[in-house]
Formats: structure tokens, C-alpha cells, sequence
């Protein structure tokens, strides 16, 4: 092979492409079931989702909705969270929202159940952040489409590959959020936890998570907007949803299903941010209230509190 000194990158000397596809065509062949077995949880809790938000009458789910909006963050956010999901209804995009909640819940749940003891352990040992840093920089820097080729490959296509590919993406924000919020925890309350014979578990619980929540939920907030930026995405392996219709949308020109889609996407987003970023606030903020005092369920709860009070 004859090369040119002067253009010396336009021959190809480490074929990287050839190697990873050589290692996924090995990898399919002989574990395929392995992956196939991941899909389990997925499809479970994602069938669970689906067939509640679905299935159920419209108007119990936007009324069930009104309330976690109204418990989490009070009556003005109830009034976002409702303008939202009604402008998706009146657009005749309720099924498809739908659809696209209950993939955005089902990654939602699994980041956190993976990516909040991930980011606790990393704040513990310095030696474990240093290795997982960079691969958390690399799924975060890996464009979007390229993950959906290894993902048809390993998991095929449809709804559950789709929350798994969007949990990928959408996992990091979580990890590293909840790694800065326990490290940024005063070391005198910790100290003093210790003091007063705490163990580690009861610290963590009474002393470093409660602190570390603003901090943690706002990177669970971030994991939301990216699931939901990466429904379009996800669209193209054959994920349903609202992307699907902005898909279908730009492959026909139909300027008119792929806005239907797209707002329906920025409603869905901004009633999902404003609830979840409520369930960050602090107990200080809300006026040492408990979460019991405050919403519809405060409203039940403060006279029959009365009550009890009369009583005795």
C-alpha cells in the first residue's frame, strides 16, 4: 500500500469501525439472551405505564394529573400542568402524549434506580468517580443517533428498545447531580451526625440525601427533558409517541402532524419540568409545612386534624 507523506491521515491505520462491528456481530451471536432478559423490567414497568395512562378515561388521568401538579407545587402549578395537557387534548394528541409519559416515567424510574446509588458511590470513593467521569463524559458527548444502531442490534426495535436507548442517554445528569449534591453536604453536620452515634446508613437517610435533594432533583429534571428530547430520536426505531408524529410529519411534509407533535412535546415538557422541579423544594420553602398540610391532601387533612384537636 503505497501512502502519501503529505496526506498521511487519508489512509485508514486503526479500523476502529471494523472492530466495534466485529465485537456487536459477536456479541449478538453468542449473548443475545442476555439482553433479551434486560428487556424484562423494561417492558414490564413500561406495559404497566402505558396501559394505565391509555387505558384509563382521558378525563380521569388529566384530573389526576391536576392533583400531583397541585399537591407538588400548589394551585398556580395545577394551572400550568392543566393549560398543558389540555392544549394536548384539544390538539387530539392525548393517546400519543400518553404514550410518550409513560416512556419518559418508565426511564425516569430506572435512572433513578440505578443513577442515584451510582452518584452516592461516586461521592463516597474518589477512585470510583475518577473511572466513571469519562464514560459519563462519553455518553454525554456520543451524538443521539449513534446510539440507536447498537441498540436495534442487541435489543431489536420497538416501545421497550426505545426507553432503553433513551435511558442510556438520559442516565448521566443524574449520576453526576447526585454526586455534587452529597459532596456539597456541610462536613460539621456530618460530623455531627457521627457524634451524636449515627451510622452511615442513618446519615445518608437523616443527614446527606434530604440535603442533597434540591441538588438530586434537579438532576432527575434534567433526565426528563432529555428523554423527552430524545423521543423524536427514538422515533426511528419504531418508538410511538408524539415523536412519531413529528417523524411521520417531516417524511411526508406534513407541516401540520409534525407541529401537532412538536407542541405537543413542549407541553408535555413544561408540565413535567414545573411538577418535577416542585417536588425539589425544600421543606424550609414551603414554611416547615409537611407535604400532608399542604395540596388536595392538606385540604382533607387540616380538619379532620381540627377535629382530633376538638375531640381531645
Amino acid at each position: 500500500m503505497k501512502t502519501d507523506l503529505y496526506n498521511i491521515f487519508d489512509t485508514e491505520w486503526v479500523p476502529v469501525g471494523d472492530w466495534i462491528e466485529a465485537t456487536l456481530k459477536y456479541v449478538v451471536e453468542n449473548f443475545r439472551y442476555i439482553f433479551q432478559a434486560i428487556k424484562v423490567p423494561f417492558d414490564l414497568v413500561l406495559r404497566g405505564f402505558e396501559g394505565a395512562l391509555t387505558g384509563a378515561p382521558d378525563l380521569l388521568i388529566y384530573a389526576i394529573i391536576l392533583l400531583v401538579a397541585w399537591q407538588a407545587g400548589g394551585r398556580r402549578i395545577a394551572l400550568i400542568a392543566g393549560a398543558s395537557m389540555l392544549a394536548i387534548g384539544l390538539m387530539g394528541a392525548w393517546e400519543p402524549a400518553m404514550t410518550s409519559l409513560s416512556i419518559v416515567l418508565t426511564c425516569v424510574i430506572f435512572c433513578a434506580l440505578i443513577g442515584i446509588p451510582l452518584g452516592i458511590y461516586a461521592a463516597r470513593s474518589d477512585r470510583f468517580w475518577l473511572i466513571l467521569r469519562p464514560i459519563l463524559d462519553l455518553m454525554q458527548t456520543i451524538p443521539s443517533f449513534v446510539y440507536l444502531v447498537p441498540v436495534v442490534m442487541l435489543f431489536s426495535i420497538g416501545n421497550v428498545s426505545g426507553v432503553i436507548v433513551t435511558f442510556i442517554y438520559a442516565l448521566p445528569p443524574v449520576v453526576r447531580l447526585t454526586n455534587l449534591g452529597i459532596r456539597q453536604v456541610r462536613p460539621d453536620m456530618v460530623e455531627a451526625a457521627r457524634a451524636f452515634g449515627a451510622s452511615r446508613r442513618q446519615t445518608l437517610l437523616k443527614i446527606e440525601l434530604p440535603l442533597a435533594a434540591p441538588t438530586i432533583m434537579a438532576g432527575l429534571n434534567q433526565t426528563i427533558m432529555m428523554a423527552l428530547a430524545m423521543s423524536v430520536v427514538s422515533s426511528m426505531i419504531s418508538v410511538t409517541g408524539l415523536g412519531r408524529m413529528v417523524l411521520r410529519g417531516i417524511g411526508r411534509l406534513d407541516m401540520g402532524i409534525a407541529t401537532v407533535g412538536g407542541l405537543g412535546i413542549v407541553c408535555l415538557a413544561v408540565m413535567i419540568d414545573r411538577v418535577s422541579q416542585s417536588f425539589g423544594v425544600s421543606a424550609r420553602d414551603r414554611g416547615h409545612r409537611k407535604w400532608y398540610e399542604t395540596g388536595p391532601v392538606g385540604a382533607f387533612y387540616r380538619p379532620l386534624a381540627k377535629f382530633r384537636h376538638a375531640a381531645k
